[in-house]
């Protein structure tokens, strides 16, 4: 197809890539309704993208070369035990074959990429989006404004207003359990002594009864930062609304959720990690529900869905970016291949629709075998990992997500 009108909502990794891929196919006119008006540069949370799936995309042109990306070629799992030292004992190390990313610094290249015809605007709050049949959809900004496109993409997140047009019964459900994240320099670990951080392409897992750590090294905008995302239950007090997918950003911790934190690495870590991730400024550390989600679809009439308005996946997945990417190319190849948009919208649900759902599927089993129903971790050698491992994955060949279907 050639020209028509874009609407993309929602401007972060998603929506930039879906506004280039767009533009780069040949729509006529694509604009970005990016409803923050801050630096969204500054989130300084990591992400990894599996190097398969990042050399496909980096093919197609989804991500761009040039990118701060830092190695990883293995995962160590560790639990706590004296008699091991500070650093715990690694009863198992798995192949893990990904580069990982500080958000900020990908979208920053992903930003820069987007082509000058595309029109990116900040500060447009979308309220509401319409298909008003012949006339297209029909976008309402806060203001109270208007505005009408032939197409409208929700990359739009977790709350997409789009995906509520699209397929109101949607909604994302709490899993049962939160998120910790945090990131500090990594130059600050010399400080601790011991050499259980002294492999930089390893990342790290702590096991503990109810819960696991992961963490890795990032780069930074101003130097290396290692990284960390700790799933456990949530405090019993009444302190965390469950019904907010973030409910405490950055540097919004109260004393008391500071205090569980610290209780839990304090109880439950080998001393070295809980000496590395007290590292972290209360401005770098936040706590989130974890929730998940299947849409009943990813596009239809006017309307279609990417990244995580498509399909919220539990992180344990490690395959957010790489969706995301993803969908953006199924996109562009729909929109230079079909000849209409009923067949275009129609093509991209075959796909990612199913994409999406199997994601949520992997995820959900990560997540129960990892968080809900932890196994005696201490007691397992590594033949026992890796069946364990393999019963998560249930015939799927990895975490990061699958090669794009043709």
């Amino acid at each position: 197809m050639r020209g028509g009108t874009i609407a993309v909502v929602g401007g972060s990794i998603a929506g930039c890539a879906v506004a280039t891929a767009a533009a780069r196919a040949g729509a006529g006119e694509v604009v970005v309704l990016e409803r923050t008006r801050g630096r969204l540069q500054d989130r300084g949370v990591g992400l990894c993208i599996h190097n398969e799936r990042a050399a496909e995309l980096g093919a197609s042109g989804a991500l761009p070369g040039g990118i701060a990306a830092h190695p990883l070629e293995r995962r160590r799992w560790v639990v706590r035990d004296d008699a091991h030292g500070p650093g715990g004992r690694v009863i198992w190390e798995q192949p893990f074959p990904f580069h990982s990313y500080h958000w900020g610094l990908l979208w920053q290249g992903l930003r820069e990429s987007v082509p000058d015809s595309v029109v990116y605007r900040q500060g447009e709050a979308v309220t509401e989006v319409e298909e008003t049949g012949a006339a297209g959809v029909g976008v309402r900004l806060a203001g109270g404004s208007v505005e009408r496109y032939d197409l409208v993409v929700g990359a739009d997140g977790y709350r997409s207003v789009v995906r509520t047009a699209l397929c109101p019964e949607s909604r994302p459900q709490y899993a049962g359990y939160v998120c910790w994240r945090g990131n500090f320099d990594a130059a600050l670990l010399a400080g601790l002594g011991g050499a259980a951080d002294s492999v930089p392409e390893a990342g790290t897992t702590v096991c503990f009864p109810g819960g696991s750590c992961v963490i890795y090294r990032i780069p930074g905008p101003d130097g290396p930062r290692v990284n960390w995302v700790l799933y456990g239950s949530p405090p019993r007090d009444g302190q965390l609304r469950l019904d907010d997918p973030t409910s405490f950003p950055p540097g919004g911790l109260t004393p008391a959720l500071a205090g569980h934190l610290a209780a839990l690495l304090d109880r439950e870590f080998p001393p070295y990690w809980a000496r590395a991730l007290a590292l972290t400024a209360p401005a770098d550390t936040f706590v989130q529900p974890i929730y998940d989600m299947e849409t009943t679809r990813t596009a239809a009439g006017r309307l279609l869905l990417a990244g995580d308005a498509a399909s919220v996946v539990r992180p344990h997945n490690t395959s957010g970016a790489a969706k995301a990417l993803q969908d953006a190319t199924a996109l562009a190849d729909g929109w230079r291949r079909c000849g209409s948009f009923e067949e275009l919208l129609r093509g991209y649900e075959e796909t990612r629709g199913a994409a999406g759902r199997e994601l949520v599927a992997l995820a959900r089993r990560l997540g129960r075998a990892q968080v809900e129903r932890t196994p005696a971790w201490a007691g397992m050698d590594g033949g026992e990992m890796e069946a364990w491992w393999r019963g998560q994955l249930g015939g799927a060949p990895g975490i990061g997500g699958r090669a794009m279907t043709p």
